[in-house]
Order: C-alpha cells, then sequence, then structure tokens
C-alpha cells in the first residue's frame, strides 16, 4: 500500500479517543484510554493522512491535450497503450476499453456520455497501469456492462464489469452505471478508490471486490448485489485487506454483507442505508460518526476472526447507528472479542442486542436496546419483541413468536424452540435445514440480452425489498 499524504479537507477528520479493554468487567464501564492494538502491538486504526493522494480528488482535466475517442458498433474497441489523458464518448452494444500501458504510467480516462457492453468480458479492462483515473462529466450518464457470460482472453480470470489489475480512481462530478450479470460489478486487485461522483452497481456477485483496499471519500454509492456490497479480501497481508470510508452516501441492498473487509472496516463519517443478511463485518470495526440505518437478517454489526491482525472487536466512537434485526438467532452487535462503546447513539430492535466472547464496555454514549435505554452492555439474549421476523417480517414465519425462527411459508418448519440460555448458560443452535423450502432463494438470473439496458430481473412480486425468505448467510 502507497502511504502518501491527504489534502488538507481530509486531514480535518482524524482518528484520537480509544478506549483500553483491561481493567473492566463484561458488562461495566471504565475510564481508561489507549489504543487498538494488533497481536503484535501494532494499531489497527488507519491512519486518514496514508489513504488518498491530492490527485485522487482532482477531477479537471486539459481538453486542448486530451487524446478524444468516440466509440461506436464500427469502432467498439478502444486499446490505450500510452500515458496520457483521454476523453471517451458514445456507445457500442459488444465492445471494451483495455489499459496496458507501463507500470509506471499513469493514466486518466474521462467518461463524457459513454456507453459500452461487452457481451462476454469486461467493458473496461485495466491490464497494466501505476494507477488509471476513471473520471465522469458533470452532467453525463454513463454505462460499463457485462453482457451475462465472461469468456477468457488471457491468463487473468476477468470476472467484473470493470476488472483492473492495478490501482484504481473514480471520480469526477457525473454519474456512473455498472451492470453485471454473471459475476462482479468493479473488481480490483490493487486499491479501488471512490472520490467523487455517483455510483449505480447492479450485479450477481459483489458490488466491488477489492484485494488491497476499498476508500470512499465525497461519493454518492448505490449498490445491488447477489453477494456483498464492498468486499475486500487479502489473506496473506495484514496491512491489507481494509475498507476505509471518510464520507459519502451509501445505498447498499445485498443478499450477504453491506460492508465486509478481512481485517479493519473504519468509518468515520457519511450516511449508510444497509439490508443485508449482515450489514457490517470485518476483523476490527471503528466508527467514528455518521448515520448508519441497517436491516439485517443475520448480525446487524460482526468482529469475526478474519484475519491475525487483533482480537475481533466492535469499537464506537461516535454517529448515530440504528439496527432492525430479523428475530431468531440473530445479535445487532456481535463480536467474537470485544465490544467498546465510547460515545455516539446506538439504538437496537431485535432478540439479542448484543454479543460478545470477550469484553463489553460502555464508557460513553447512549444505547437503546428495544426502546429502553441501558447503562451496561448486556450479552446474548436481551429479550423481547421487536425484530423484523413477525408477520411478513424478514427471517421468521407469521405463527413465530419471539426468538423463534421458521421457514417463511411453512407453519410446520423446524424452528427454535426458545430464545432463552438453557441451564449451561449456552444458546440454542440453528437447525440444519435439508429440504428444497429451507435454501434462501438464489438471485434471479439476468436477462443477458439486455446488453446495454442492464437492468436485473427482480422476483416476482418485489418491490424496492428484499426478499423476505432469508436463512442466516
Amino acid at each position: 500500500m502507497k502511504k502518501v499524504k491527504i489534502i488538507p479537507a481530509i486531514m480535518a477528520v482524524t482518528v484520537s479517543l480509544i478506549m483500553a479493554l483491561t481493567g473492566c468487567s463484561d458488562s461495566g464501564t471504565t475510564s481508561n484510554t489507549g489504543d487498538i492494538s494488533g497481536e503484535t502491538g501494532t494499531s489497527v486504526t488507519l491512519n486518514s493522512d496514508d489513504m488518498f493522494t491530492n490527485r485522487d480528488f482532482e477531477t479537471g482535466f486539459d481538453e486542448s491535450t486530451a487524446t478524444k475517442i468516440t466509440i461506436s458498433d464500427s469502432n467498439s474497441n478502444t486499446s490505450i497503450t500510452k500515458e496520457g489523458t483521454y476523453i471517451i464518448s458514445g456507445s457500442t452494444s459488444d465492445g471494451s476499453i483495455t489499459v496496458d500501458v507501463d507500470d509506471t504510467e499513469k493514466v486518466q480516462l474521462v467518461l463524457n456520455g459513454v456507453s459500452v457492453t461487452s457481451k462476454t468480458s469486461a467493458a473496461l479492462y485495466v491490464k497494466s497501469a501505476d494507477k488509471v483515473f476513471v473520471t465522469t462529466v458533470k452532467g453525463t450518464e454513463n454505462t460499463l456492462a457485462n453482457g451475462g457470460t465472461f469468456t477468457a482472453i488471457d491468463d487473468n480470470k476477468i470476472d467484473g464489469a470493470v476488472y483492473s489489475k492495478d490501482d484504481i480512481t473514480f471520480n469526477g462530478e457525473g454519474t456512473l452505471t455498472v451492470i453485471s450479470p454473471a459475476a462482479h460489478g468493479i473488481v480490483g486487485k490493487d486499491d479501488v478508490k471512490f472520490t467523487s461522483g455517483t455510483y449505480k452497481i447492479d450485479c450477481k456477485s459483489h458490488g466491488v471486490d477489492a484485494n488491497d483496499s476499498i476508500r470512499v471519500a465525497n461519493a454518492n454509492v448505490t449498490i445491488t448485489a447477489g453477494k456483498d456490497g464492498l468486499h475486500c479480501d487479502n489473506d496473506e497481508d495484514t496491512e491489507k485487506g481494509f475498507i476505509y470510508i471518510e464520507s459519502g452516501t451509501f445505498n447498499i441492498d445485498v443478499d450477504d454483507d453491506g460492508i465486509h473487509a478481512i481485517t479493519t472496516l473504519q468509518i468515520n463519517s457519511g450516511t449508510f442505508t444497509v439490508k443485508a443478511a449482515e450489514g457490517l463485518e470485518a476483523t476490527v470495526i471503528i466508527i467514528n460518526d455518521g448515520t448508519i440505518s441497517i436491516e439485517a437478517s443475520d448480525d446487524g454489526i460482526n468482529a469475526a476472526k478474519k484475519s491475525t491482525i487483533s482480537t475481533p472487536t466492535v469499537q464506537i466512537n461516535g454517529g448515530k447507528i440504528t439496527i432492525v434485526m430479523g428475530k431468531g438467532d440473530t445479535d445487532g452487535i456481535d463480536s467474537n472479542g470485544d465490544i467498546i462503546i465510547n460515545g455516539g447513539t446506538i439504538d437496537i430492535t431485535g432478540n439479542s442486542s448484543f454479543d460478545y466472547d470477550g469484553k463489553g464496555v460502555l464508557n460513553g454514549g447512549t444505547v437503546i436496546v428495544n426502546g429502553e435505554e441501558v447503562t451496561t452492555l448486556p450479552n446474548q439474549f436481551a429479550g423481547g419483541g421487536g425484530g423484523m421476523g413477525g408477520p411478513g417480517g424478514m427471517g421468521g414465519n407469521g405463527n413465530a413468536p419471539g426468538g423463534m425462527r421458521g421457514r417463511p411459508g411453512d407453519n410446520n418448519a423446524d424452528t427454535i424452540t426458545s430464545a432463552t440460555p438453557n441451564a449451561n448458560g449456552e444458546r440454542p443452535e440453528m437447525p440444519n435445514f435439508n429440504g428444497d423450502n429451507s435454501q434462501r432463494p438464489e438471485k434471479p438470473e439476468f436477462d443477458g440480452s439486455n446488453d446495454a439496458g442492464g437492468n436485473r430481473q427482480k422476483p416476482s412480486g418485489k418491490a424496492g425489498s428484499k426478499n423476505s425468505t432469508q436463512n442466516n448467510a
């Protein structure tokens, strides 16, 4: 990961208050302060100074020195082999833009009302570069789409409508729509950044799938996906595999995790509306500010042991967080390690508000569970109703009372018979469903012939919300 200085506007947000985990009970308070540290003693908090370069935010270009390219069905495949700025317009129903320059060279692609669909590969393929900047012109609508299948064209396994082997930054003042009916929307094998602009991603797998990092500031991102919304996974380097969000607006409606990082997920600010099986997931989750609304059928926020960087930890220092959970074996905030709340307002509706294997520390802020403020963090099932698992809700059948989960449409299905731990303090496990009706419905197939139209088919009867027949994912 390249470490460079951020522009002054972004430097204004810093991470400062981190609370220690020592000397506190499982449900209590402490006044100690310190750093979240990894197993080697290294802080896992992401430093804003390292996240962006000045050029990541530059949306201007010199039209007089730029190369202009007009794409059409008769000029459908564009290959860029030299460093520089390229202004691209036009449309094709089967073509591509390929960037193949020296790994020390930078390329800026200015999208000025362009629509490219590749029937069998990526509409934009960055094969080699030091870095590529994709800039949308103010007021323009742009589309990069795959037609429904991916056929190998070289040794790289291209599986996204946008596929980049190297660092890629998206910015601008226009709109970019990415459609991928067979796989991911945007794939980046290094860093993927969004620093301005509007993005609409509709795909079968992950919306954005990165290897090293995903970093966002000031962008407006809407994702509808069959797997994760933002997904970053690098199990070979503990300094990578992270997601850093400085600011922005996010509308995420997906079948698996809304935002998933293998190491650290850090949110400094922004507005988030997330509908998913799990809202936020990483080994370490740090929320400093923002307005976050999560509807989940599994865990709202989940710190799991995805990496060796640290004890799994959820730390909330500020912001307004609202979590509405499905009934059954679900948790509002779940950590395989610790939960630390230093500030902000957390409002959880559901059967189990908090579940942690280590320490639960409430240093400050306001925590509301099913309408009532609490002064210590409960553990596992908090009891009470709420959630989305009642009649017509997410994750339950019409006859399932609080704490029970049945298969929708099957009133005689196997259920958890109690949400209360047994005499040994053990919480009941979810049953293993083997019948055909027990599986979460798959995302519908796309209409491959739709090409540049690119609208994803919705299940019958769906009207802008998730299908309620979801098991835990």
